[in-house]
């Protein structure tokens, strides 16, 4: 029976991961993209209203068009406060706005003026910087409503003016390019991708060969040592003991080619959900499964079950998360040389999630933006840098997410949140 005092202490543990989780929010690309435009843009717009009303004066300028621009771009600053959803509308509106809508239709405006003509340019080149699929909803959005927005005001004849319609082809060759820079990019990475995961699956076959010649070498040692006379007691008990070792190291590098090979085949796979899946199965299928180290590695690693729950996703794939994320935290608890692992399956949270606590060596602040970024790595011999982008990857695909609260040298906590079913 537990004691009152084991209670309090795992209820003050429980509350503190709880505190944690609420005041850290996701640190990932997305989030960080709006905090850097919501910062400049609140910033940008009051600055270029003085500069454009009273140092170098335009044709035409509107003060409260501006001021939805900045109370638009001011809402962004609470971005780790956002949901999923709640990020991507945000950034739909405040895209659509700022640079098509406001660009487009402080350009016509202004008679397709040089300013304007670069200050649209320029709005282009940020705005297609995000997302392709985004960008062109925002721009078809925002290039409308400026155009509709002219024509109300009885500017519609700048519209099939010689100087705006000379602007467009530029627009639309700029456009092209950095779409076509992004394609680019995205098939390098993941030729990239499937090279490693191509190399990684011949290196892990290529060791099974020694690795099957040293276990068949161990077991005919074993036969002939049961076999044999050896008079001396220590010697046998010596001998014994170096083959027993010799024999599960080669079972943990077989587990951990298993590993390899599951991450390299994820690499190259659909990613999309195909099933529902028991994540307290694939927890306890990852607990069965990961190549621990010693019985003692073992016992670092604890199961907390508050509410099981089910998830639209793949077992197979889940089990790649959960391993890497495994390696990761026993990886940091070795590095700190103290910790333990927490694995707590929380289906009665809401959104309903998986939590993945190791009091290791944390993450340093200036890491943390990075860690889910591909091919990154911390310290850089520490991998590939393909299992945290790869996490991320799959669970997107799932339309969940993964991020992280951690303090260095203290504790490290994967958050991993599914939709609610």
């Amino acid at each position: 029976m537990k004691s009152p005092l084991h209670e309090r202490w795992k209820r003050w543990q429980h509350g503190l991961v709880h505190s944690l989780l609420q005041y850290h929010g996701r640190e990932d690309h997305a989030t960080v993209r709006v905090l850097l435009l919501a910062c400049i843009g609140t910033v940008g717009m009051p600055l270029y209203y003085v500069i454009w009303q009273h140092f170098f004066p335009q044709a035409y300028e509107s003060l409260p068009l501006r001021m939805l621009g900045i109370l638009l771009c001011a809402m962004g600053l609470f971005a780790r406060q956002f949901s999923r959803q709640m990020l991507n509308t945000y950034l739909l509106v405040t895209l659509s706005y700022i640079f098509p809508f406001f660009f487009t239709f402080m350009f016509l405006m202004n008679h397709a003026s040089g300013v304007w003509s670069e200050s649209l340019l320029i709005g282009l080149v940020v705005l297609f910087h995000f997302d392709t699929g985004l960008a062109l909803r925002a721009y078809a959005i925002g290039t409308a409503a400026a155009c509709i927005g002219t024509a109300a005001l009885g500017e519609g004849g700048m519209l099939f003016s010689r100087e705006v319609l000379q602007q467009v082809p530029i627009h639309w060759f700029t456009i092209a390019v950095l779409s076509a820079a992004k394609i680019s990019r995205h098939v390098l990475a993941q030729e990239k991708l499937a090279g490693m995961g191509a190399g990684l699956a011949t290196v892990a076959h290529e060791l099974r060969t020694p690795l099957t010649s040293v276990d068949a070498n161990v077991r005919g040692l074993l036969r002939m040592m049961a076999a044999a006379q050896i008079h001396n007691k220590d010697d046998r008990l010596t001998i014994l003991d170096a083959l027993a070792r010799i024999q599960f190291e080669v079972r943990h590098m077989n587990h951990m080619i298993d590993l390899f090979l599951l991450s390299a085949t994820a690499v190259r796979q659909n990613l999309h959900p195909v099933e529902t899946v028991s994540m307290e199965t694939v927890v306890k299928a990852v607990l069965k499964r990961y190549p621990f180290s010693s019985h003692k590695q073992q016992k670092m690693v604890q199961l907390e079950l508050r509410n099981n729950f089910q998830f639209a996703g793949q077992s197979e794939l889940a089990v790649v998360v959960l391993l890497n994320l495994m390696r990761n935290a026993l990886r940091a608890v070795q590095r700190a040389g103290k910790g333990r692992v927490r694995i707590v399956i929380d289906g009665g949270h809401t959104p309903p999630r998986l939590l993945f606590i190791d009091t290791g060596c944390g993450i340093a602040a200036q890491h943390m933006s990075l860690i889910f970024r591909r091919f990154y790595s911390h310290p850089p011999h520490n991998g590939a840098g393909i299992g945290l982008a790869l996490c991320q990857e799959i669970m997107d695909a799932w339309g969940a997410r993964i991020r992280c609260v951690s303090r260095e040298s203290a504790y490290a906590i994967f958050v991993l949140e599914f939709p609610a079913r």
